[in-house]
């Protein structure tokens, strides 16, 4: 990864908003991380932090409290911000309810190829806490938000391996409204070095998150919404399973469990007919 950051830092540092400080984590890398910083050692605006390897949302804290400024955005390594971000998104910060603002995200290759990929989920403005329950839309590296958020509703839930982002998100969205600028303002990487497509193992943290949303808040939603937020939850790991393993039971068997928690959730019929037409 480390061939990649020194353009993710200087999209940082191309930022027509210029009042701003980059933090770079670096997380016990083994490669030449170290070395590729070099060329920012005498850049003010920058600060290089190297520390043991402790997962990525320690690492994520430590720039968090490390950060002075009043608003915090991430740039991944093996991603570039567009020039304009910044300039494009901060203006939502006029109303004093908004805590995070998000926007549309575009995606190369390994060498910068533009790759033709949609955002696979509609987004949402306002209070989205009934949405979010349901798919996590934002895209991660796009976000600007408060540091009043994260004095208010917490830091990364170090205990999570994945899924840290829409823990996150669905905890800030108790107490904040949430922008998208239908902009692109993010390019995302996709590159076949970057961290394991563990779809079993996002999907048992994904229960876990929700689990913990719904038992620390309650009352945050109507009955109604948390029953389709577990259905959902059933049939999109049915569905990932079937189409990564080809398998028939197991998947069926999410599907109906996901109809069970809510009967009214059309995406679990439409689940249901393509797994037994094989379509998946």
């Amino acid at each position: 990864m480390g061939e990649y950051l020194p353009a993710a830092v200087s999209s940082v540092l191309d930022q027509t908003w210029e009042n701003l400080e980059i933090v770079v984590v670096d997380d016990g890398s083994t490669d030449d991380t170290v070395q590729r910083m070099e060329r920012f050692r005498d850049v003010p605006k920058v600060r290089y932090l190297r520390m043991a390897n402790q997962g990525q949302p320690f690492a994520k804290n430590k720039g968090l409290r490390e950060a002075q400024g009043k608003f915090i955005a991430f740039c991944d390594a093996d991603d570039l911000w567009m020039p304009q971000k910044l300039n494009v998104q901060m203006k939502y910060f006029d109303d004093p309810e908004v805590g995070v603002v998000y926007s549309d995200v575009a995606y190369v290759g390994q060498n910068g190829q533009s790759l033709s990929k949609r955002q696979p989920y509609k987004q949402h403005s306002g209070k989205i806490t009934d949405h979010l329950i349901i798919k996590n839309f934002i895209p991660f590296g796009t976000a600007v938000f408060r540091r009043e958020c994260i004095e208010k509703n917490g830091y990364f839930d170090e205990q999570l391996p994945m899924g840290i982002d829409w823990d996150l998100w669905l905890r800030y969205s108790i107490d904040w409204k949430f922008q998208h600028v239908p902009e692109v303002t993010y390019i995302y990487r996709i590159w076949p070095g970057q961290m394991s497509k563990d779809y079993r193992g996002r999907y048992i943290n994904a229960f876990h998150i929700l689990k913990k949303f719904l038992d620390n808040y309650p009352h945050a939603l109507p009955e109604r919404v948390k029953s389709k937020a577990w259905a959902d939850m059933y049939i999109s790991r049915g569905l990932a399973v079937a189409r990564s393993e080809q398998s028939f039971i197991e998947p069926l068997n999410d599907v109906v469990i996901g109809l069970r928690k809510d009967l009214l959730y059309i995406p679990g019929w439409k689940a249901l007919v393509k797994l037994i037409l094989r379509r998946v």
